[in-house]
């Protein structure tokens, strides 16, 4: 379907962390042009990044980061790609796609180039569906419903809050796996778009990944790595525990699944493992956490509920490392830091019927 007017023009971010001229964007014209994007470069504030004609763009180093946060700027990961979170924090739509510069636009089976941004709209304006699994995938996609013995009471569905993208070509591989199979590509075309479950956990890639900023942007912290960070590589993973806990308890749908993207080049695994460590290691307990989290009542905005994981990371993964403690006081930061920039929270509501 070629839509005359792009979907969700002037509600969409799209959000690219990088240390490098932007030329893949040329690819990604046709479908990137008409929206605006948040560049947030990492690494020498002093080095210029090109950006090709014609793109709307602002563009935010850690000079800039540093004077709009202030202390809080502490929060912000430096010489990681974990900085682009402070894209969601200072965008002002409804949603955000963030996408890495070594992604490009890949093919379907027939040949075609793949939208990815219009298959993730198509995804969160679709509602989603935790609470039981449909066999025959998302049941609201074309050519595709609910399956014999699906409860009626529950084909409503609810709102989806994250659309998370795969990729062909390199796939997101820790890095014993990338040492271990060198050479293998994804070339596994599936398409299906499902539900993740409410209860079931997953790995979240953020480098080809949509959300709705209204529903879910307070909890897309991704984390403290890289510079002075004693690991690196789990920033979005962090991310997809808080998110997915989150949006089990408010009740909302998280799907994975289409679209795909060609990921280009595979990063060094020497250099990841030195990275993925300590995650790799640590993570053995961190499952058992995400899993074994209670919400109370009580928390019923995505603040509350991520001041409240703070609270059990500090309480409990503090006993791992001290550097939990240290990321609970930096997930407080974050917070304070986006209802400061988003007093009105993301569409002029008021955040607890108060005015900063």
């Amino acid at each position: 379907m070629a839509a005359s007017t792009p979907l969700l023009k002037d509600e969409l971010d799209i959000v690219i962390p990088t240390i490098r001229n932007l030329d893949f964007l040329e690819m990604w014209r046709p479908f990137f042009q008409p929206y605006h994007l948040i560049i947030v470069q990492d690494g020498d504030p002093s080095k210029t990044i090109r950006v090709p004609e014609g793109f709307d763009y602002e563009l935010y180093n850690r000079n800039d980061i540093n004077k709009i946060l202030g202390p809080k700027a502490s929060c912000i990961s430096f010489k990681d790609s974990a900085c682009r979170c402070f894209g969601y924090m200072v965008s002002k739509k409804k949603y955000i796609f963030t996408i890495d510069d070594d992604c490009f636009v890949a093919k379907n089976p027939s040949g075609k180039d793949i939208n990815a941004l219009e298959q993730h709209i198509k995804n969160l304006l679709s509602p989603s569906s935790p609470f039981f699994f449909n066999t025959l995938y998302d049941p609201y996609r074309e050519g595709a419903d609910f399956v014999r013995g699906y409860p009626f009471s529950l084909r409503e569905g609810v709102s989806t809050a994250v659309s998370h993208g795969l990729w062909l070509n390199i796939p997101d591989y820790d890095a014993p796996t990338q040492l271990v199979k060198p050479r293998e590509r994804n070339t596994r075309y599936v398409d299906a778009v499902m539900t993740i479950p409410k209860g079931t956990l997953f790995p979240m890639c953020g480098m080809n990944l949509a959300f709705d900023r209204e529903l879910i942007g307070p909890a897309m912290y991704f984390g403290l790595m890289g510079d002075g960070q004693p690991i690196g590589r789990y920033d979005d993973m962090w991310a997809g525990w808080c998110i997915k806990v989150i949006c089990d308890h408010l009740g909302l749908g998280v799907k994975t699944g289409l679209p795909y993207i060609w990921h280009s080049k595979a990063s060094n695994p020497f250099v990841n493992l030195k990275k993925e460590y300590k995650g790799i290691y640590w993570q053995e307990e961190l499952i058992p956490f995400f899993q074994s989290v209670i919400l109370p009542k009580d928390c019923t905005t995505v603040q509350k509920c991520y001041i409240e994981i703070s609270k059990q990371v500090k309480a409990k993964l503090g006993k791992v490392d001290d550097y939990f403690i240290k990321l609970a006081d930096a997930m407080v930061t974050w917070i304070e830091a986006w209802d400061e920039l988003n007093p009105l929270g993301t569409t002029g509501r008021l955040l607890n019927g108060t005015t900063k």
